[in-house]
C-alpha cells in the first residue's frame, strides 16, 4: 500500500527550477567561458520556444556565476512596459544596479564625479537608488549619456571590490523592442549604452533570454549586434537527457514509485524532449500511479487522459485566440512533414490548395502569419522563414482535426 501524503518530486510550471537540470552541459560550458572574459567582447542570448527551459537555465547560470564570487548578478524580467519609452529602460537599468551599489559606502558629504567636469555633492552614505538618480539628472546630454554617466560611476566605486565584473540578466527580453512612430528607441538604447561601456573595457556583460524573435530584433536594431552576442539557441533534450529528467528525481528523492522502461519511453515520446513538457506528465503519472497502486490496480500510464489535460491548460487558449480563419492556415502547416522545422509562405500556400476548398494565396498567407506572430503562435526568423512559436502545437492541431 502507497501512502496518499507521498511528495510528488515533479515541478511543473513558469520558471520553476526541476528537481535535475538535464542536458544542459554544452550551455554551461559556453557561459563558463564567457565569464572568463577579461574585456568583454561576447555577450549572451539564450533563445528558444517556451516550455524548453530557458528560465530555468538563466537561474542555473546565476549560480554558476555567483560561486565564483567574482561577478555580481543584477536583472529581472522584461515587461513590456519597461521597453515602451527610453526613460523606462533607463529606470529599469538603475533599479537593478542600485540593488548591489547601494551596499557601498561613499562617505556622507563626498563630492562625486559625473564628467563633462561637473560634480555633485552626496549627501548620503551609500550609492543608492537616490544617488543613482541624482546622479543621472544632473548629467547633461542625451539619456544615453545619463545612463552610461551612472553606470561608469558604479564601476568606479565597484571595481575596488574584488569584483570580476556584472552581469545584467533579463528573461523575456523580447518584450524589448524599438518605437520608431513615438520616438522611442528603448531597444537601440540598452546596446549602444552596453557596447559603449564594454569598449572602456568596463566588464558589465548582457545576458538576453527569450523567444526565437530575440535575436532578429536585436540585429535589426544595431547591426552590430550579431558581433556583439553568442546565441545559444535551446533545444529539446535529447532521449538520454529526457530519460535522466524523468529518472533522476524518482532516484534522489528515494520514492516509492518507479517509472518502468516503457513508462518511461512514452513519456519521452509524449512529451517531445522540452522539459516543461516532461515535468507535466511526469507528475501527472507519478499521481495517477500513487492512487491505482492505492486502489490496487495495475499503474499504467492514461496518455489519452494526460494529453486531454495538457492540451486544456497549455494549448486551449491559444487555440481560442485564433478565427475559423488562421485555424484553417495552421491546419494547413500541421499537415506538413516540415511543420515543426521551417516552412515558406509557398509552403503554406501550396498545402492549402491540396486541403481547403478555399485555399490560401501568398499574400494571404503573408498578411495571416503576421497576425499569427503578433499573437505568439509564429515566428519568423532572420532568413525569412517562419517557424511554431509553440511546442508541440503542430500535434494539438492535428488532434483538433481527427
Amino acid at each position: 500500500m502507497i501512502p496518499q501524503q507521498i511528495k510528488n518530486p515533479f515541478k511543473p510550471g513558469a520558471g520553476h527550477m526541476p528537481p535535475f537540470l538535464a542536458g544542459r552541459d554544452e550551455e554551461e560550458r559556453e557561459f563558463t567561458r564567457l565569464l572568463q572574459q577579461y574585456t568583454i567582447l561576447e555577450n549572451l542570448v539564450l533563445t528558444g520556444l517556451r516550455g524548453v527551459g530557458k528560465t530555468v537555465l538563466l537561474e542555473r547560470l546565476k549560480e554558476l556565476a555567483i560561486s565564483t564570487g567574482r561577478w555580481a548578478w543584477v536583472g529581472t524580467d522584461l515587461s513590456e512596459t519597461a521597453s515602451l519609452t527610453d526613460e523606462h529602460l533607463a529606470l529599469r537599468v538603475l533599479t537593478d544596479i542600485s540593488l548591489i551599489t547601494s551596499q557601498i559606502v561613499i562617505g556622507r558629504l563626498e563630492k562625486v564625479n559625473i564628467g563633462f567636469g561637473s560634480q555633485i555633492t552626496v549627501q548620503e552614505e551609500t550609492l543608492n537608488f537616490n544617488v543613482l538618480s541624482q546622479i543621472y539628472q544632473h548629467t547633461p546630454g542625451l539619456i544615453a549619456d545619463k545612463l552610461k554617466c551612472v553606470l561608469e560611476t558604479c564601476w568606479h566605486y565597484m571595481k575596488d571590490k574584488n569584483l570580476h565584473g556584472v552581469i545584467f540578466a533579463y528573461d523575456e527580453a523580447q518584450n524589448l523592442a524599438d518605437h520608431a512612430a513615438k520616438e522611442q528607441y528603448p531597444l537601440s538604447l540598452l546596446l549602444e549604452v552596453f557596447q559603449s561601456l564594454q569598449r572602456k573595457n568596463i566588464p558589465f556583460m548582457l545576458v538576453l533570454t527569450g523567444l526565437p524573435t530575440l535575436f532578429p530584433k536585436l540585429v535589426e536594431a544595431r547591426t552590430y549586434s550579431e558581433r556583439m552576442f553568442r546565441i545559444l539557441f535551446l533545444k529539446p533534450l535529447d532521449r538520454e537527457s529526457s530519460r535522466k529528467a524523468i529518472m533522476k528525481p524518482i532516484e534522489d528523492g528515494k520514492c516509492p514509485i518507479r517509472f518502468g522502461p516503457k513508462s518511461v519511453d512514452l513519456i519521452i515520446e509524449q512529451s517531445g524532449g522540452y522539459p516543461y513538457f516532461i515535468q507535466f506528465i511526469c507528475r501527472e503519472v507519478y499521481d495517477l500511479f500513487i492512487q491505482r497502486i492505492a486502489d490496487g490496480k495495475e499503474p499504467t500510464i492514461p496518455v489519452d487522459e494526460i494529453t486531454r489535460k495538457l492540451d486544456t491548460d497549455f494549448f486551449a487558449g491559444r487555440w481560442a485566440m485564433v478565427t475559423d480563419r488562421q485555424r484553417q492556415l495552421l491546419q494547413a502547416i500541421a499537415a506538413m512533414d516540415n511543420c515543426d522545422d521551417e516552412f515558406t509562405v509557398q509552403d503554406i500556400a501550396g498545402m492549402s490548395k491540396n486541403m481547403l476548398e478555399k485555399p490560401f494565396g501568398s499574400s494571404q498567407v503573408n498578411q495571416m502569419l503576421s497576425s499569427l506572430s503578433d499573437m505568439g503562435l509564429i515566428y519568423k526568423n532572420r532568413h525569412g522563414k517562419y517557424s511554431l512559436a509553440v511546442p508541440l502545437l503542430a500535434r494539438f492541431i492535428r488532434r483538433q482535426t481527427s
